[in-house]
């Protein structure tokens, strides 16, 4: 007679996974790489086309306060969280609060007044809907990215892409290059000369009449020579 084994007489050892972070090789010299290292967490850098870290099903842009200011500044911020959106689940990180302002009523900061600042906030939640997490420091980043890590139970896929623009919005982009043109004087700009030859082939008195005062600027930056 085959001896029957107690299959109840030992208990189950399951053995957890450690979770792994996918992260963009632009962030290697982050001290937030070391520290979810610390925390027990398996990481991989690799070459992300949208996002700073990936974790499971959610995609990560971490900003420190001073990045935050310059991004929002060249608008390099916004085409990143229209990128991010083609994520269900992201996040933006804005990290160091504790270590510099993000913004102060009694000064300007970068030149950025504090109003600015929080009308570009209030526009990545409500127009990019984009949650934010604002954080102590790097240590503070690596928690948080813990605390999802181990909450989050769907894989991501990688096979995102850079946002193309179309036509328009690629001439819009050339034209906001311009120093002091935002959004709505580069649409002025294109409604009115139709293109960047006549942009760039128009007299300043031209130019005024949309720029006013800008205008001498941009006329000289179109005469400058390299």
């Amino acid at each position: 007679m085959k001896p029957i084994l107690d299959i109840f007489s030992k208990k189950k050892i399951i053995e957890e996974k450690i979770p792994k972070i996918i992260i963009d090789y632009r962030e290697k010299n982050s001290l937030v790489i070391s520290e979810l290292m610390s925390l027990g967490l398996e990481v991989e850098l690799t070459h992300l086309k949208v996002a700073d870290y990936l974790v499971k099903d959610v995609a990560i842009e971490r900003k420190t306060v001073q990045d935050f200011i310059s991004s929002m500044i060249n608008k390099r911020l916004a085409n990143q969280l229209e990128e991010l959106n083609q994520y269900k689940e992201k996040l933006l990180i804005i990290e160091g609060i504790y270590e510099k302002e993000l913004y102060s009523d009694s000064r300007e900061i970068n030149g950025m007044h504090p109003n600015a600042i929080r009308g570009f906030i209030i526009s990545i939640l409500l127009k990019h809907k984009v949650p934010i997490i604002f954080t102590k420091d790097y240590k503070d980043t690596a928690r948080f990215i813990s605390v999802l890590a181990k909450r989050q139970a769907k894989e991501i896929s990688l096979n995102v892409n850079k946002k193309s623009l179309d036509k328009k919005e690629r001439l819009q982009f050339i034209v906001e290059g311009f120093p002091s043109i935002g959004p709505k004087s580069a649409k002025k700009l294109l409604e009115k000369f139709k293109t960047l030859k006549g942009i760039t082939n128009a007299s300043e008195e031209e130019l005024k009449e949309v720029l006013g005062k800008k205008a001498e600027i941009v006329k000289k930056l179109i005469e400058e020579e390299y």
